[in-house]
């Protein structure tokens, strides 16, 4: 694929540039094409000037370990943003812990564990990081992020710094609200005082119940549909509605829906893009016709 953007197009910069980033290297699904161009910025400042000065109509998107992210095979164009190690720092306070958006949820309930810290266990059994768990209201295991946010810092589009309370999130189930074009650099959580190793025990029977039902050792990613309205679904959350239509195991091309846990979808090695999302839009068109029950993708879908 040629380069639809270059970095003689872009600003100066103290970060890294790469053209043409392998996006399917950078996904947890391991499909997709490539990025114009891939940014990893310094710091905070180098972000900031970055979107200061970049033109307003290149569009730019932020993405993480890519849990949750699915790139289509025509890849994306633009600038996509990955934050790096000098967003990863975690520092617990008392019952604080202020977390980069670049550090990984399940670090992030460890330390605070590790630090007698309780409230931020469910994280622990989320494939993230914190600036997609901002992002979407992340949540598992009776947890969700806004149970336990303070603040979080985000750039806008302009390279303006906000600092946005748990209010100004928005949060609602599996969505945030605060406004389009966000970058998130951090986030302040509060939990409250535990013995260490009360908390360990709870991280480990997350894991020790993820592990049981979950296919973490395939090639897949975080939930694909959120839960629907329980009250509309007759009690039935998605797996379960996938299940009821005959969809466990189901294969297009060589995606398969997990036979451990069908609200995973799994690259059995050679899966496009293309193939994912035809099999999922397959689960979302069976539920609809067979129950009435419309599933909302969770999993973000992103490029052409």
């Amino acid at each position: 694929m040629s380069v639809h953007l270059k970095k003689s197009d872009l600003p100066t910069v103290r970060g890294k540039y790469i053209e043409n980033a392998d996006m399917s290297a950078l996904t947890w699904l391991r499909v997709g094409g490539a990025a114009d161009v891939l940014f990893s910025p310094a710091d905070e400042d180098d972000l900031a000037d970055f979107l200061k000065n970049l033109d307003t109509d290149i569009p730019v998107y932020p993405v993480g370990v890519g849990s949750n992210l699915l790139v289509r095979d025509g890849g994306m164009r633009g600038v996509v943003i990955r934050l790096g190690a000098a967003f990863g720092k975690i520092v617990t306070d008392g019952v604080r812990v202020r977390a980069g958006a670049a550090a990984l949820d399940a670090q992030v309930a460890k330390r605070a564990g590790a630090a007698g810290i309780a409230g931020l266990e469910f994280y622990r059994g989320v494939p993230g990081t914190i600036g997609g768990a901002l992002a979407m209201n992340a949540g598992a295991y009776g947890g969700e992020t806004k149970d336990i946010l303070v603040e979080a810092v985000a750039y806008d589009r302009e390279g303006a710094r906000h600092l946005l309370s748990a209010d100004d999130m928005k949060f609602s189930y599996r969505h945030c609200g605060a406004g389009d074009g966000l970058i998130f650099t951090s986030a302040l959580f509060e939990g409250h005082t535990d013995d260490p190793a009360a908390v360990e025990a709870r991280m480990a029977e997350i894991m020790t119940r993820r592990e049981a039902t979950q296919p973490i050792r395939e090639r897949t990613g975080g939930s694909t549909f959120a839960n629907p309205d329980l009250s509309l679904s007759g009690g039935r959350k998605s797996w379960q509605l996938i299940d009821e239509i005959g969809g466990r195991g189901r294969i297009v091309g060589d995606a398969q829906v997990s036979e451990q846990h069908c609200n995973f979808m799994i690259n059995r090695g050679e899966a496009t893009a293309g193939d994912l999302e035809a099999l999922i839009e397959s689960l979302r068109k069976d539920v609809l016709t067979e129950t009435g029950v419309e599933l909302r993708w969770e999993i973000r879908r992103v490029g052409d």
